[in-house]
């Protein structure tokens, strides 16, 4: 017997996704650990999509700064940072940004999830094997900065499986958390229902009662979430210590971008053609009758509606982040290996 061939990577969109991105400003990035891949979706200056895609190995959290000319990725072992080295106003090959790696820093197998941009550029990301976030470090792997008051001690033990950052300007201000536990992975006994969100700066609890929590985003003051354990996007009351669900995401969501009005959610399928070990997503998938689906969804955040869709075919089965780069059409992207890399030079001052 021989093996079947592999399904091909594709990309299929709703009727007016292209449009969209084109009213919106904006262009997605989106990272899939499970195949090592970034990807971005842009429009090409005819109106038609624009898939662009490089390879790093489990590519993970992404962090936009401000204006979007730069962006971090957290991959295997290593944070890095990515420039737009084109002028503003200027394309390439329809591009009008060329994103390429100007900096990185080793932290070793940290399992690090969400990231974020502190001061000077300088990457905050979630070091889910040492439950805890830190800061990158010149000198070292990395520079803690907080973990959870119930975590005793810093070990590579996984023991909360901490995965959320949502940044408040250049400061950490809340996380979210599978369980509260301070044994080694002990979070895997709580995926229905232990899942929280603790605030930074108090290291008080917002929310618990969750599901595998995932993806806090602060906008203009309210935190949007993804309970993924119940395929539920939303937003966390925080002064009624509540989760407040909008919409019913038929997948596994992770990864999200607030773009205006609305919601970029990613969605995964089962691992290795597994179902969702128990989680109430699966009792909801069946109840409601639909198969999960990897790719992303676009939620209109005022009535719950999703308006634009994309469905990813082939080897990409799980996403982890989903990010905006604003006022960018068309992007490109500059990988580590391969000719690109050495041909693509920015000179300072110039």
């Amino acid at each position: 017997m021989t093996d079947s061939p592999a399904e091909p990577f594709a990309v299929s969109t709703s009727p007016g996704f292209a449009a969209w991105l084109a009213r919106a400003k904006v262009s997605l990035a989106f990272s899939t650990y499970q195949a090592g891949k970034l990807l971005l979706l842009g429009v090409r200056p005819d109106g038609r999509l624009s898939v662009f895609e490089r390879s790093f190995k489990r590519s993970m959290g992404i962090a936009v700064a401000p204006g979007g000319r730069s962006f971090a990725l957290a991959t295997h072992n290593q944070i890095l940072r990515f420039d737009d080295v084109l002028p503003r106003g200027q394309r390439k090959d329809g591009h009008d940004a060329v994103y390429a790696p100007h900096a990185g820093w080793i932290t070793g197998a940290s399992d690090s999830h969400d990231v974020g941009f502190g001061p000077r550029l300088r990457p905050i990301f979630v070091n889910t094997r040492f439950s805890c976030l830190a800061a990158v470090s010149d000198g070292h792997s990395f520079k803690p900065v907080w973990r959870p008051p119930f975590v005793t001690a810093l070990q590579p033990e996984d023991r909360c499986h901490l995965n959320g950052l949502a940044m408040r300007g250049e400061t950490p201000a809340y996380v979210t958390i599978v369980g509260r536990s301070d044994a080694p992975h002990g979070w895997r006994e709580m995926r229905g229902d232990g899942g929280l969100v603790m605030d930074v700066a108090t290291s008080k609890t917002v929310v618990e009662g969750l599901s595998m929590p995932h993806s806090p985003r602060l906008v203009d003051g309210r935190l949007w979430l993804l309970n993924s354990g119940r395929g539920e996007f939303g937003f966390v009351d925080v002064a009624a210590r509540r989760f407040e669900p909008l919409a019913f995401c038929p997948g596994y969501a992770r990864g999200l971008a607030i773009v205006g009005r609305h919601a970029v959610v990613g969605l995964s399928l089962a691992r290795e053609n597994k179902t969702f070990g128990g989680l109430a997503l699966e009792q909801e998938l069946a109840q409601r009758g639909e198969e999960p689906r990897c790719g992303l969804l676009v939620i209109d955040v005022k009535t719950g509606e999703t308006v634009e869709w994309v469905r990813l075919a082939g080897p990409v089965r799980e996403l982890y982040d989903v990010a905006a780069l604003p006022a960018v059409a068309n992007p490109s992207l500059v990988g580590l290996f391969g000719d690109d890399v050495d041909h693509v030079v920015s000179i300072e001052g110039r």
